[in-house]
């Protein structure tokens, strides 16, 4: 079977999942900045899903603004709960299922979930063959260098890409680091040379240039946290890629700057809009206080307002904020 991560244009720019931040709502945005961004979920329960869990379902519901093409990533620990999961991802109309083999929090890795599976990799070989077996779209990875080590990555990466995995994207951290020290990239470029499949790095890209000097000849590049610091990295990642591909050298390619600050808060005003209509505003004012955080950084007096708009409760009070932030601007 031959996929959407085998025929999309490289460089592929692909949304990590993000706990409590890659909902519907950002996600849209995102696409809405770079449309060719592959999107994915944040982490929905396997189990949940087949038991029929109304939050869970809820979390991987999405709008057609993400379609082309957007993930829904999975964890769990049985071949019946993705197998039933998977399906059910399918029916829902998502373009692929992403299984997650790298989260490192020891909730997640404790009960046996996440990155724990790779201290198994040919019982997760298995598992991941038959769903690959059990569904039409396309399977994809997203891994740790190891639990404790690297030592077994190769082979581990060239049992799931004979189980029929589609992309395998690799978080350059073992287990163990949990996000500690920084990013070994050079196992992933290993993974490059062994495999037919597409090899997407990720960790420690906060920038446009870091991304293009971390790519070398991998597929595609996977960006989170620094997403949630600047959503236009994506546009920015893209713009360099373009210019490269054109022949331009790395030392003379120019980087988009980000919009205007009025723009930027626009963008906010958008994202609560959005989060509104899919949640609520009580419920999406709470959610969001942790996106205001990081969005305020490099303001006029960042940490009054940040105090402030992480304690914000309804769109009114948010309103007179970011006015507060734009009047603080232009002194």
């Amino acid at each position: 079977m031959q996929s959407f991560w085998h025929t999309l244009p490289r460089p592929l720019l692909v949304l990590a999942p993000m706990s409590g931040y890659t909902e519907s709502p950002f996600r849209r945005l995102i696409k809405g900045i770079e449309p060719s961004t592959v999107l994915v979920s944040e982490l929905i329960s396997a189990e949940g899903m087949r038991r029929g869990s109304e939050k869970t379902l809820r979390l991987c519901s999405f709008h057609s603004e993400e379609k082309g093409y957007y993930c829904v990533q999975l964890f769990g620990k049985s071949s019946e709960a993705f197998i039933d999961a998977g399906q059910m991802v399918e029916a829902m109309g998502a373009d692929g299922i992403d299984i997650n083999l790298g989260c490192p929090s020891p909730k997640v890795v404790g009960s046996g979930h996440g990155s724990a599976l790779l201290r198994a990799p040919c019982t997760t070989a298995e598992m991941l063959r038959q769903l690959v077996q059990s569904v039409g779209i396309p399977v994809s990875v997203k891994m740790r260098l190891g639990f404790y080590d690297s030592g077994l990555l190769l082979e581990t990466v060239r049992a799931f890409e004979q189980a029929g995995v589609q992309s395998i994207a690799i978080h350059g951290r073992t287990t163990k680091q949990k996000y500690t020290g920084q990013a070994d990239w050079e196992p992933i470029y290993a993974v490059k040379d062994s495999v037919g499949i597409p090899v997407i790095g990720n960790g420690d890209i906060t920038s446009a240039l870091i991304a293009a000097k971390k790519l070398r000849h991998l597929d595609g590049v996977m960006i989170g946290r620094a997403s949630l610091r600047n959503p236009y990295i994506f546009r920015q990642v893209r713009a360099v890629f373009d210019q490269l591909a054109r022949g331009t050298a790395l030392e003379d390619v120019t980087v988009p700057p980000k919009p205007s600050l009025p723009q930027q808060l626009d963008f906010y005003r958008h994202h609560a809009t959005l989060s509104t209509e899919f949640k609520g505003e009580q419920w999406a004012m709470r959610e969001l206080r942790k996106h205001f955080a990081h969005f305020v950084r490099g303001v006029r007096y960042a940490s009054a307002f940040r105090e402030r708009l992480i304690r914000v409760e309804s769109r009114a009070e948010l309103e007179a904020i970011f006015a507060e932030i734009e009047e603080a601007a232009k002194h």
